[in-house]
Protein backbone atom coordinates (compact mmCIF):
# COMPACT_ATOMS: atom_id res chain seq x y z
CA UNK A 1 0.00 0.00 0.00
CA UNK A 2 1.51 3.30 -1.02
CA UNK A 3 1.09 6.83 0.98
CA UNK A 4 -1.46 8.36 -1.53
CA UNK A 5 -3.17 5.17 -0.87
CA UNK A 6 -2.78 4.97 3.11
CA UNK A 7 -4.03 8.64 3.23
CA UNK A 8 -7.04 8.24 1.40
CA UNK A 9 -7.47 5.42 3.66
CA UNK A 10 -6.73 7.57 7.11
CA UNK A 11 -9.24 10.57 5.73
CA UNK A 12 -12.02 8.71 5.00
CA UNK A 13 -11.79 6.67 8.40
CA UNK A 14 -11.44 10.25 10.01
CA UNK A 15 -14.71 11.27 7.83
CA UNK A 16 -16.52 8.65 8.59
CA UNK A 17 -15.78 9.13 12.41
CA UNK A 18 -17.04 12.35 12.06
CA UNK A 19 -19.96 11.22 10.10
CA UNK A 20 -20.65 9.09 13.20
CA UNK A 21 -20.85 12.12 16.01
CA UNK A 22 -22.59 13.90 14.16
CA UNK A 23 -25.25 11.85 13.38
CA UNK A 24 -25.17 10.58 17.04
CA UNK A 25 -26.07 14.76 18.17
CA UNK A 26 -28.78 14.29 15.51
CA UNK A 27 -30.67 11.65 17.38
CA UNK A 28 -30.01 12.87 20.55
CA UNK A 29 -31.50 15.96 19.40
CA UNK A 30 -34.72 14.40 18.55
CA UNK A 31 -34.37 12.05 21.90
CA UNK A 32 -33.84 15.41 24.02
CA UNK A 33 -36.76 17.56 22.87
CA UNK A 34 -39.26 14.23 22.87
CA UNK A 35 -38.25 14.33 26.78
CA UNK A 36 -39.18 17.62 26.79
CA UNK A 37 -42.54 17.92 24.98
CA UNK A 38 -43.34 14.78 27.52
CA UNK A 39 -42.59 11.45 25.80
CA UNK A 40 -40.30 9.42 27.63
CA UNK A 41 -40.52 6.33 24.75
CA UNK A 42 -36.52 7.03 23.73
CA UNK A 43 -35.13 7.58 27.71
CA UNK A 44 -36.69 4.72 28.38
CA UNK A 45 -34.98 2.84 25.64
CA UNK A 46 -31.36 4.84 26.00
CA UNK A 47 -31.25 6.60 22.93
CA UNK A 48 -31.05 10.15 25.05
CA UNK A 49 -27.80 9.80 24.84
CA UNK A 50 -24.39 10.59 22.81
CA UNK A 51 -22.90 6.81 22.82
CA UNK A 52 -23.34 6.45 19.08
CA UNK A 53 -23.70 2.82 19.78
CA UNK A 54 -27.57 3.14 20.70
CA UNK A 55 -27.72 5.62 17.39
CA UNK A 56 -25.94 2.81 14.56
CA UNK A 57 -28.21 1.57 12.08
CA UNK A 58 -26.52 -0.90 10.15
CA UNK A 59 -27.53 0.26 6.60
CA UNK A 60 -27.80 3.93 7.13
CA UNK A 61 -24.70 4.43 9.67
CA UNK A 62 -22.11 1.84 8.02
CA UNK A 63 -22.60 0.25 5.06
CA UNK A 64 -23.93 2.88 2.94
CA UNK A 65 -21.63 5.55 4.26
CA UNK A 66 -18.38 3.42 3.87
CA UNK A 67 -19.63 2.15 0.15
CA UNK A 68 -19.95 6.29 -0.44
CA UNK A 69 -16.45 6.77 1.02
CA UNK A 70 -14.37 3.89 -0.55
CA UNK A 71 -16.13 4.28 -3.62
CA UNK A 72 -15.89 7.14 -6.72
CA UNK A 73 -18.87 8.83 -5.97
CA UNK A 74 -16.90 12.18 -5.87
CA UNK A 75 -17.46 14.71 -2.56
CA UNK A 76 -20.93 13.46 -1.52
CA UNK A 77 -21.23 11.22 1.58
CA UNK A 78 -24.25 10.85 3.47
CA UNK A 79 -26.24 8.27 5.92
CA UNK A 80 -28.80 8.49 8.95
CA UNK A 81 -29.18 6.81 12.66
CA UNK A 82 -31.39 4.70 13.81
CA UNK A 83 -34.79 6.33 13.81
CA UNK A 84 -35.53 7.28 17.54
CA UNK A 85 -39.05 6.32 18.95
CA UNK A 86 -41.95 8.80 19.61
CA UNK A 87 -45.06 7.71 20.70
CA UNK A 88 -47.12 11.11 19.79
CA UNK A 89 -50.03 9.95 22.39
CA UNK A 90 -47.63 11.52 25.13
CA UNK A 91 -46.62 14.38 23.45
CA UNK A 92 -48.40 17.50 25.11
CA UNK A 93 -49.43 18.58 21.55
CA UNK A 94 -49.51 15.90 19.41
CA UNK A 95 -49.25 17.56 16.20
CA UNK A 96 -47.00 20.69 16.93
CA UNK A 97 -44.97 18.80 19.34
CA UNK A 98 -44.02 16.29 16.89
CA UNK A 99 -42.55 18.58 13.88
CA UNK A 100 -40.69 20.28 16.92
CA UNK A 101 -39.27 16.63 17.85
CA UNK A 102 -38.69 16.05 13.97
CA UNK A 103 -36.77 19.27 13.34
CA UNK A 104 -35.06 19.11 16.60
CA UNK A 105 -32.39 16.84 14.40
CA UNK A 106 -31.47 19.20 11.66
CA UNK A 107 -31.26 22.22 13.75
CA UNK A 108 -29.03 20.26 15.88
CA UNK A 109 -26.83 19.56 12.81
CA UNK A 110 -27.30 23.34 12.24
CA UNK A 111 -26.52 24.31 15.38
CA UNK A 112 -23.11 22.08 14.78
CA UNK A 113 -22.07 23.42 11.63
CA UNK A 114 -22.30 26.98 13.38
CA UNK A 115 -20.39 25.75 16.05
CA UNK A 116 -17.52 23.86 13.69
CA UNK A 117 -17.29 27.13 11.70
CA UNK A 118 -16.41 29.26 15.30
CA UNK A 119 -13.64 26.78 15.80
CA UNK A 120 -12.07 26.85 12.11
CA UNK A 121 -12.24 30.68 12.72
CA UNK A 122 -10.08 29.78 16.08
CA UNK A 123 -7.88 27.11 14.09
CA UNK A 124 -7.15 30.48 11.62
CA UNK A 125 -6.25 32.81 14.53
CA UNK A 126 -3.43 30.20 16.49
CA UNK A 127 -2.47 29.33 12.82
CA UNK A 128 -3.46 25.49 12.88
CA UNK A 129 -4.34 24.94 9.34
CA UNK A 130 -5.30 21.20 9.97
CA UNK A 131 -8.05 22.35 12.64
CA UNK A 132 -9.49 24.60 10.09
CA UNK A 133 -10.11 22.30 7.43
CA UNK A 134 -11.21 19.71 9.78
CA UNK A 135 -13.59 21.55 11.39
CA UNK A 136 -14.44 23.11 7.72
CA UNK A 137 -15.31 19.51 6.14
CA UNK A 138 -17.10 19.03 9.40
CA UNK A 139 -19.09 21.71 9.16
CA UNK A 140 -20.18 21.32 5.61
CA UNK A 141 -21.05 17.31 5.86
CA UNK A 142 -23.19 18.71 9.66
CA UNK A 143 -25.18 21.02 7.12
CA UNK A 144 -25.27 18.11 4.27
CA UNK A 145 -27.19 16.14 6.74
CA UNK A 146 -29.33 19.03 7.33
CA UNK A 147 -30.72 19.40 4.35
CA UNK A 148 -30.73 15.59 3.27
CA UNK A 149 -32.69 15.04 6.47
CA UNK A 150 -35.41 17.26 4.90
CA UNK A 151 -35.79 14.89 2.14
CA UNK A 152 -39.69 13.59 2.33
CA UNK A 153 -39.04 10.30 2.19
CA UNK A 154 -39.34 8.00 5.10
CA UNK A 155 -37.33 7.30 7.38
CA UNK A 156 -36.29 11.07 7.09
CA UNK A 157 -37.34 14.07 9.15
CA UNK A 158 -38.75 15.68 6.22
CA UNK A 159 -41.28 12.79 5.84
CA UNK A 160 -42.62 13.18 9.55
CA UNK A 161 -43.63 16.63 8.27
CA UNK A 162 -45.66 16.30 5.13
CA UNK A 163 -47.30 13.16 7.27
CA UNK A 164 -48.50 15.56 9.77
CA UNK A 165 -49.33 18.17 7.09
CA UNK A 166 -51.15 15.78 5.02
CA UNK A 167 -52.88 13.94 7.76
CA UNK A 168 -51.39 10.32 7.07
CA UNK A 169 -52.39 7.69 9.36
CA UNK A 170 -48.95 6.26 11.73
CA UNK A 171 -49.87 2.66 10.19
CA UNK A 172 -49.25 4.11 6.73
CA UNK A 173 -46.58 5.86 7.21
CA UNK A 174 -44.36 3.03 8.95
CA UNK A 175 -45.32 1.00 6.12
CA UNK A 176 -44.18 3.12 3.78
CA UNK A 177 -41.13 3.75 6.32
CA UNK A 178 -39.70 -0.08 6.18
CA UNK A 179 -38.80 -0.19 2.16
CA UNK A 180 -38.06 4.20 2.28
CA UNK A 181 -34.11 3.63 2.52
CA UNK A 182 -34.43 1.82 -1.22
CA UNK A 183 -36.22 4.79 -2.26
CA UNK A 184 -33.84 7.32 -0.57
CA UNK A 185 -30.92 5.37 -2.27
CA UNK A 186 -32.50 5.75 -5.75
CA UNK A 187 -33.33 9.51 -4.94
CA UNK A 188 -29.76 9.92 -4.23
CA UNK A 189 -29.19 8.90 -7.65
CA UNK A 190 -30.70 12.10 -9.22
CA UNK A 191 -27.84 14.28 -10.35
CA UNK A 192 -30.14 17.40 -9.65
CA UNK A 193 -31.16 16.26 -6.03
CA UNK A 194 -27.23 15.92 -5.52
CA UNK A 195 -27.13 20.04 -7.12
CA UNK A 196 -29.84 20.73 -4.56
CA UNK A 197 -28.21 19.23 -1.82
CA UNK A 198 -25.40 21.05 -2.00
CA UNK A 199 -26.26 24.56 -3.11
CA UNK A 200 -27.70 24.43 -0.29
CA UNK A 201 -24.81 23.13 1.70
CA UNK A 202 -22.80 25.42 -0.14
CA UNK A 203 -24.90 28.86 -0.04
CA UNK A 204 -25.15 28.24 3.78
CA UNK A 205 -21.75 27.37 4.59
CA UNK A 206 -20.91 30.69 2.46
CA UNK A 207 -22.88 32.53 4.91
CA UNK A 208 -21.85 31.14 7.95
CA UNK A 209 -17.79 31.69 6.49
CA UNK A 210 -18.87 35.43 5.96
CA UNK A 211 -20.55 35.79 9.62
CA UNK A 212 -17.36 34.61 11.47
CA UNK A 213 -15.19 36.83 9.46
CA UNK A 214 -13.66 34.39 6.75
CA UNK A 215 -12.80 36.44 3.36
CA UNK A 216 -14.24 35.03 0.34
Amino acid sequence: MDANTGNVIVEGLITYIGLVILLTFHEFGHAWVALKCGDDTAKLQGRVSLNPIVHIDPIGTVLLPLIMLFTPVGRFLIGWAKPVPVNPHNLRHPRSDDILVTMAGPAMNLVLAVALVGLARVGVLIRVPDMVDLCDSMAQLSLLLCFFNLIPIPPLDGSHVLRNLTGMSYETYWQLSRYGFIAVILVLQIPQVRWLLWTAVDGTFALLAFCFGFSS
